[in-house]
């Protein structure tokens, strides 16, 4: 394989002052009054003919930055970037786009910015409205669209021109499923025809489904760059060291009860190791930490698995399923909740609760809501779509006659 992109040694510094005036002062003053920020710092990787780059980092990690310097927006401070090719990009919501315009005057306007001719444009300009999906809006001018539709034309334009690299930075996370899905599709088509992708985004299933490679970058720096599910479990460990503190603040805002008893940590453990992105179908065990400052009888540890929409998911406590729960007073108690997480794709919380017998009615010890909070993605082979993962044993024979 060839390659088409060559980042080398890419630093990007900003200065940061703390009022306007100060860079008028600077000036004159020929005195520093600010203070240096690096969005990136001393980055370097190669990019493949029809290979897909994915690029994740926390918030402020330097993603956007280093895609903006790819792209030409912003100017690198030192190093170095080689193109063997052009390069369209979806950087930013309605980048490229005249709002006073209609749609289809933004094909051609945002189209031309890609380096299409009039004609190509022209004939490819069904298709492009088509694979939008928004005949009905097409006309109107995109001031009247929802920041969905914005994505959906901006994306179509942008699959349909000549480029050999293709750059997404989180396009995909503001339109619906439906489209979102469809947009993965038509990537895996172009990466087909021996283009190339790079590919931000905080989805972790649409990274697992579309990357060869993933880079992770941290506080502007690449910390690991290989195969995906390896640096989805570096990214993973990153997110769940966040989690852990901010934990405390996070009980604080959410819990309530007379606190005889307490929940004091939880956790999801998959072989032994702490986690907060699994597959579909995987065994995991959740360990709850208890206190209790007196003796107390008869309790009951809940929980409940609720979806991103609040929805209950599952639910059930130590009671209902005949599980005696007594503490002695100055005591800790570890519990675990072995299960397997048969449920679908998408981003999951976990609520706790101690109480008296079936119901936290009666007398509530403590109620956490959403302590923890996981996600589910695809495995290597998806087998089921939706809210749950039926296992379902199939049995074929031939019938006479």
């Amino acid at each position: 394989m060839s390659v088409v992109l060559r980042v080398k040694n890419i630093t990007k510094e900003f200065r940061v002052y703390e009022r306007q005036r100060d860079r008028l002062k600077e000036i004159f003053q020929k005195k520093p009054l600010h203070k240096k920020f690096f969005a990136n710092r001393d980055i370097s990787f190669d990019l493949y003919s029809g290979e897909s780059l994915g690029i994740v980092g926390l918030n402020g990690a330097g993603k956007s930055t280093l895609l903006k310097i790819i792209s030409g927006v912003l100017m690198q401070t030192s190093g170095s970037i080689e193109v063997n090719g052009s390069i369209a990009a979806i950087l930013e919501l309605g980048t490229g786009f005249n709002y006073d315009l209609s749609g289809v005057e933004n094909i051609y306007f945002n189209g031309y910015l890609l380096g299409m001719s009039k004609a190509y444009i022209d004939e490819n300009l069904q298709d492009i409205i088509a694979f939008s999906e928004l005949d009905e809006f097409i006309n109107l001018p995109i001031s009247a669209y929802s920041s969905g539709m914005v994505v959906r034309l901006a994306f179509s334009i942008a699959i349909f021109s000549n480029a050999q690299i293709f750059i997404i930075d989180e396009a995909l996370s503001v339109g619906d499923a439906h489209f979102s899905q469809k947009c993965i599709k038509k990537l895996k088509d172009i990466k087909a025809e021996g283009k190339s992708i790079i590919f931000v985004s905080h989805d972790l299933n649409s990274l697992k489904l579309l990357c060869d490679r993933i880079i992770l970058l941290k506080s502007g720096e690449v910390v690991k760059d290989g195969d995906p599910q390896d640096v989805l479990d570096a990214y993973n460990y990153l997110i769940t060291e966040i989690g852990k503190a901010d934990e405390n603040l996070n009980q604080l805002n959410s819990s309530y009860g007379s606190k005889e008893a307490i929940i004091t940590n939880v956790c999801m453990k998959k072989d032994s190791n702490d986690v907060s992105v699994v597959c579909c179908g995987d065994s995991v065990s959740f360990e709850i930490e208890i206190y209790a400052d007196q003796d107390l009888k008869d309790l009951s540890l809940g929980f409940l698995i609720k979806d991103k929409f609040g929805q209950d998911i599952y639910g059930t406590n130590t009671n209902l399923l005949g599980i005696d729960l007594d503490l002695k007073k100055d005591k800790r108690y570890l519990i675990n909740l072995d299960l397997k997480l048969n449920i679908g794709v998408g981003f999951y919380t976990v609520t706790l609760a101690l109480h008296s017998n079936d119901t936290h009615i009666e007398k509530c010890y403590h109620w956490i809501d959403s302590i923890f909070k996981f996600e589910l993605i695809n495995s290597d082979k998806k087998d089921f779509i939706g809210i749950c993962k039926l296992n379902p044993y199939i049995h074929i024979k031939e019938m006479n006659g």
